[in-house]
């Protein structure tokens, strides 16, 4: 395959300017994805996927840089080195003033590990990217079984669509945009540390069991597990608290409500609320109230009006002409105000498909994130779910309650996890 120019220098995307300003140790803004094969990963045959899948993806292959007003990416020669896995999950990538790639890819066993940092996409992006890698990486150590034809992969955008600008693509210019009002939720507290290790807890379970279960209870899946989050965290709630509401944010993937297969960012985030000290603990209560929202909050409407709010900042003239120092101090600021109406995070992939030929190979699909505050992250593959928590605290109360309300219900839960005590 003949090797794409890298392409020159864009714009950041209107949901990735909030990354670069609040970027640190403590939250690197940087997720993983992990797709766990059947058989040890060789690390010459994943060079040579890896570098026939950013081929299709030249978006990535850039560095960040500080412009006067704004950040920007920038093209870059260098070239991805997989390296079997060494450091800390969802470690730095970007650190300001290093010219490096924004992705890594890993392995470990049968792990194939990419991690991203989230200026350069979401997760809908990323695990198109992944796919793309382990689609080159099976075809190519297992050629012998195609020899009647390769499988179709399941990325098909072209270079141009793979790049645009979706946000600003759907920007519809609306300016009268309602003031949002913040109020102080619940936050999770705990002990850090001392090198900023996350603690992750992962849960693996038969989709088909925690589909059947959701369907007892009428609703879905993912409104079900939402639920089952709020009802872990407060258990976990000293009763001094309950005078706050319990918040989740949820990103929600744009591409499912307007046309758009981009392989930059394209998601916004809906909060969830629900309070404790005024409202029944009762699961079916919970349940009902998670489903009142999520179909208040998930329609194009609602979505368009939140695009809108991430757009304005670029389209505000006033925000134009300030330096990119200015608005560091500004989006820090932000993000601090949005922190206090926030408890947690969950975030579902959804279904991950990959073609019919290439499933016997694979055992599953993981994904997380590194973690301010506690969050969720959840795929499945086939009928494997797994559910994983992240947490920059040690203990790990609230994952325990959440597991245990499940095997409670029935599920049959496989847990792993990095802490030693669990």
């Amino acid at each position: 395959m003949t090797r794409r120019k890298p392409i020159e220098w864009l714009k950041l995307d209107n949901a990735a300017k909030i990354f670069p300003p609040n970027t640190n140790e403590k939250d690197t803004k940087v997720f993983r994805f992990v797709c766990e094969l059947k058989e040890e990963v060789d690390r010459e045959t994943l060079q040579k996927a890896l570098d026939k899948a950013l081929l299709l993806f030249p978006v990535y292959q850039s560095v960040l840089r500080r412009g006067l007003f704004w950040y920007y990416f920038d093209s870059t020669e260098a070239r991805p080195t997989v390296a079997e896995e060494r450091k800390l999950p969802c470690s730095m990538l970007y650190v300001p003033n290093r010219k490096n790639l924004l992705f890594e890819v890993t392995y470990y066993n049968h792990r194939i590990n990419l991690e991203m940092y989230h200026a350069l996409t979401d997760g809908t992006g990323a695990l198109g990217f992944l796919k793309t890698i382990v689609y080159y990486y099976l075809t190519m150590k297992h050629e012998a079984d195609f020899i009647e034809g390769l499988p179709h992969p399941d990325v098909d955008a072209s270079f141009s669509q793979k790049m645009d600008d979706s946000f600003l693509k759907h920007y519809s210019g609306d300016k009268r945009l309602d003031k949002i009002k913040i109020n102080r939720a619940y936050h999770i507290a705990g002990r850090r540390s001392l090198d900023n290790r996350m603690q992750i807890v992962e849960g693996t379970m038969s989709v088909k069991s925690v589909l059947d279960l959701a369907h007892h209870y009428d609703t879905t899946m993912t409104i079900y597990l939402t639920a089952l989050y709020f009802k872990a965290i407060h258990m976990d709630m000293p009763t001094r608290s309950l005078k706050y509401p319990v918040v989740l944010t949820i990103p929600v993937n744009l591409r499912t409500y307007f046309p758009s297969v981009t392989a930059r960012n394209f998601f916004t985030t809906i909060s969830i609320s629900y309070h404790f000290g005024k409202n029944s603990d009762k699961l079916e209560d919970v349940i009902l109230a998670v489903k009142d929202a999520f179909a208040r909050e998930l329609t194009q409407e609602k979505l368009r009006t939140h695009m809108n709010r991430l757009s304005a900042l670029e389209h505000n003239a006033f925000m134009r002409v300030i330096p990119l120092v200015l608005k560091d101090y500004i989006l820090r600021f932000a993000n601090h105000l949005s922190a206090k109406g926030i408890t947690a995070t969950l975030s579902n992939i959804g279904k991950i498909s990959m073609a019919k030929e290439l499933v016997p190979y694979i055992e599953l699909f993981d994904c997380f994130t590194s973690a301010r505050r506690p969050q969720i992250a959840m795929c499945s593959f086939g009928d494997e779910l797994v559910i994983s928590f992240t947490s920059p605290y040690i203990g790990t109360d609230i994952q325990m309650n959440f597991f245990r309300m499940l095997t409670q219900e029935g599920i049959d839960v496989t847990i792993a996890s990095n802490n030693k005590e669990i």
